[in-house]
């Protein structure tokens, strides 16, 4: 196997510094032992007055300090010495050895740069290198070696470089690849830079580099794996093993599956694991050593360190951003076991200027007041370590533990930070005056209720369904769609229901007659009444009214739940809203939904539109004064003909009695048409009031008061109250900016502007959707799931992106660095 230098990193080359150093003083200690069993040889060999047996034991004694290619140095130069100087060498007791070390400038060089390696390779800047000089240039060495061969080392005593991961290994041990090994990177030094390149790309290719480096990797790890392949292995099969159960783990937590069921053989984890194990034998042996990682506790340790790894990588990016400034959207419910969960979120302006609503947790509260949940909050910030300072936004519903003035959330919240500008859920807004609209009709709360009733009697009855299916399709004027029973919260959501009614009303009629004749009491009343009430006119009238107002109201709630929107684009919306509302205020429209009314009765047989019945006051309460109801009448009649007709049957029901207005008649205006319009017209002016009344809060006047600095670029005092405004740097930007001034980016002040606009939620949307994780997650039949585990799971099922790019090797590394076992178990994953 080659190992190719530059791609280690120098890091990793610092770590190996001290098994290098280590191994380095072990040799040397030897080869010091070696100069004195040289030392006493040639003791012995003079005493004997053998010269021969002398020489032999100083060769002997001074082999192992360098390798083969030292020894054989020493015993060369003392053959020399002896020689020349006979006496000399055989008067001397123990100095072979340091004949040897002084005369073999190899074995010196080798000393000299085995001391100067040190842990790390020495790599100076290139004007501190040696050039090379040619006959009509002169060769510099280049910084960019260094970069690309991170194993060079330069040596200032050799003055040339080395390679240093081979000059430690050849340093401390011998080799059959000594031989073949090319000195300069080892002991003398490389210095022709003419060659540079080529040199370099042999010796990283060469075996005796590969050699090195595999010491090298394998000093990293503890020396029990280095001398046992078998524990090696085991941890090999562990990891994988541990890599899949923690791929089951992470696949049930983003689908929102159970992991266990009444036994945990049958559960959907083992037997995932089962089915993984069938083309895999070792992790299917693994699993039969009846180890516990699939334990209970175990799975909540790996799911706690999931979720944490999510909700960490949010609140990251969150602290990353030039400006920190984020809001806060709270909204609670109750699970399947009756606990309160509040559900908490953040919303931020990333750093593409796009804004972004996060959920990071549900958490369990003993009570449901302003002030606890409002402690619940700053626990959370506290924990995720985000300041409650830089808090600019809350977005609620309208509950008064949420929006009190003095003991809601907000009103908490702002005593510590008055910076945090309270937003009224937008569709909770227009929810409540969708409700309100419904409420001004008698017409259409009456004929919303029966289609409510219409559909609970469909998902009761089997046998209605059935007859309503077989009718409805056999019908080829309009597709079929189930009857559905209207939320008893959400009115914004009920248009669909309706339309289905309006769409297959010759089939409800057909189904509701057949189903009256059932034998079955209750259903069969419940049918029979349904029936008499959809046979009326006005019932069909009143859909119609409601389908009309109510689709631009779901509408603009749609737009209103976008995560991206904002509270300028929300005003505009509304407005928007209130002006088509206002359009339809005229006769020529209702005279449409009338006459669409009028045709559908006369098809379909329906009984005619009419009034309501209005009921004879008893003659007690009317009394015999006939002659002043007279006068009294009469003077109403020609107010009435002077004024419109809306508003002379507004009077009429609000001064006259019953019975006057019964016996009221506008010359040219039919009665049942007039009346009606009046009250469609009374729930279009409540919806217009209302969308006024609700969306002129404290919070959005304040935004919107920003927004028009942004846009007019007039400064005003309320700049002066955010810390991360500079008034006088902004205006100075704000008209460069208005006048085009070309800029390459947008300056930091103006951008602070525009993120404090953007960054208070326009809706509590997000917290909403994670009740619909709560309910897939925390069913009946896992009632007793913890708090911790429900909430990590949450945080998966919900960030299903961001589950499916974590690192798995990350979290397993994370997990076993929690117990010195598992580090026995299973090694180091990363």
């Amino acid at each position: 196997m080659q190992f190719y230098s530059h791609t280690i990193p120098n890091l990793f080359v610092c770590h190996a510094s001290t098994y290098f150093c280590k191994l380095t003083d072990s040799r040397e200690a030897g080869g010091d032992g070696g100069e004195d069993r040289g030392g006493r040889g040639k003791e012995a060999g003079r005493d004997r007055g053998a010269e021969a047996e002398g020489e032999d034991g100083g060769g002997s004694g001074g082999e192992p300090t360098v390798g083969d290619r030292g020894g054989g140095g020493g015993r060369q130069a003392e053959t020399e010495a002896g020689n020349s100087q006979a006496p000399a060498g055989r008067g001397q007791t123990g100095t072979c050895s340091e004949d040897t070390r002084e005369t073999d400038p190899g074995r010196e060089r080798s000393d000299q740069h085995a001391e100067e390696l040190g842990s790390c390779p020495h790599q100076p800047n290139s004007c501190f290198i040696q050039t090379q000089s040619l006959t009509k240039k002169t060769l510099k060495f280049q910084d960019s070696w260094f970069r690309k061969h991170t194993w060079l080392h330069y040596s200032k005593a050799l003055k040339g470089v080395l390679c240093f991961y081979c000059a430690k290994y050849f340093a401390i041990q011998k080799s059959s690849l000594a031989s073949k090994a090319d000195g300069a990177f080892i002991t003398t030094g490389f210095s022709n830079w003419k060659k540079a390149l080529e040199k370099f790309h042999q010796h990283e290719n060469s075996d005796c580099h590969a050699a090195a480096m595999t010491t090298y990797l394998h000093s990293k790890q503890p020396i029990t794996t280095q001398l046992s392949t078998q524990l090696q292995k085991q941890q090999h099969e562990a990891r994988n093993s541990l890599l899949k159960i923690v791929g089951g783990i992470m696949y049930l937590a983003r689908q929102g599956n159970a992991f266990r069921g009444h036994d945990s053989k049958e559960g959907n984890l083992h037997q995932l694991m089962i089915y993984k194990a069938e083309d895999d034998a070792e992790f299917n042996s693994w699993l039969q050593r009846g180890n516990n990682f699939t334990s209970p506790k175990i799975l909540n340790e790996i799911i706690k360190i999931i979720g944490n790894k999510i909700v960490y990588d949010i609140v990251k990016e969150i602290l990353s951003l030039p400006l920190i400034q984020y809001s806060l959207i709270i909204d609670g419910t109750q699970d399947a076991a009756g606990v309160e969960q509040e559900s908490f979120c953040l919303r931020f302006i990333d750093k593409n200027l796009q804004p972004r609503e996060e959920f990071i947790g549900l958490y369990q509260v003993t009570s449901t007041t302003g002030e606890n949940i409002a402690s619940a909050a700053k626990d959370v910030l506290l924990r995720l370590n985000l300041p409650l300072s830089q808090l600019r936004g809350q977005a609620y519903d309208g509950a008064a533990n949420m929006s009190g003035r003095m003991q809601g959330v907000q009103a908490h919240l702002k005593k510590e930070q008055p910076l945090a500008v309270y937003v009224h859920c937008g569709p909770h807004c227009i929810n409540v005056i969708t409700q309100a609209a419904c409420a001004s009709s008698t017409i259409i709360r009456d004929a919303i209720h029966l289609v409510h009733e219409l559909g609970v009697l469909f998902h009761q009855s089997m046998k209605f369904r059935a007859i309503f299916a077989t009718i409805a399709k056999s019908d080829h004027t309009a597709p079929y769609t189930s009857l559905k029973p209207l939320c008893p919260t959400r009115w914004t959501v009920r248009t669909p229901a309706i339309r289905s009614v309006l769409n297959q009303y010759h089939s409800v009629l057909a189904a509701t007659e057949e189903m009256a004749q059932s034998s079955m009491m209750d259903v069969a009343a419940k049918a029979s009444g349904l029936h008499e009430k959809f046979l009326r006119g006005n019932t069909l009238l009143g859909l119609l009214l409601a389908e009309d107002v109510m689709s631009m109201l779901e509408e603009l709630n749609i737009s209103l739940q976008q995560r991206r929107q904002t509270t300028s684009g929300m005003l505009a919306t509304v407005e928007h809203v209130k002006r088509g509302i206002q359009e339809k205020r005229s006769e020529g429209h209702f005279g449409q939904l009338y006459m669409r009314a009028s045709q559908v009765v006369t098809s379909v047989s329906l009984q005619p539109i009419k009034m309501p019945h209005v009921r004879m006051p008893p003659k007690r309460f009317t009394g015999p004064a006939m002659q002043h109801q007279h006068h009294r009448f009469q003077g109403f009649k020609v107010l009435f003909v002077i004024c419109t007709a809306d508003t002379a049957y507004m009077l009429a029901m609000k001064i006259l009695c019953p019975m006057l207005l019964q016996q009221l008649h506008i010359h040219g205006a039919n009665m049942a048409q007039d009346y009606y319009r009046v009250q469609y017209f009374g729930t279009l002016d409540t919806v217009v009031t209302q969308c006024s009344e609700r969306f002129s809060q404290e919070g959005l006047q304040r935004l919107q008061k920003l927004e028009n600095i942004v846009i007019t670029g007039k400064m005003d005092t309320l700049i002066n109250e955010y810390p991360e405004l500079d008034a006088m740097s902004l205006d100075i930007q704000l008209k460069m900016f208005k006048a085009n001034y070309p800029s390459t980016s947008l300056s930091e002040v103006v951008e602070a502007l525009l993120r404090l606009v953007m960054v208070v939620p326009a809706s509590s949307a997000e917290a909403e959707r994670s009740f619909s994780a709560l309910r897939r997650l925390k069913t009946w039949l896992r009632t007793s799931m913890t708090q911790t585990r429900l909430n990590n799971l949450a945080v998966c099922h919900v960030h299903q992106d961001k589950l499916d790019a974590l690192d798995r090797r990350q979290i397993c590394q994370r997990f076993v660095e929690m117990n010195g076992e598992r580090l026995r178990t299973f090694g180091a994953f990363i």
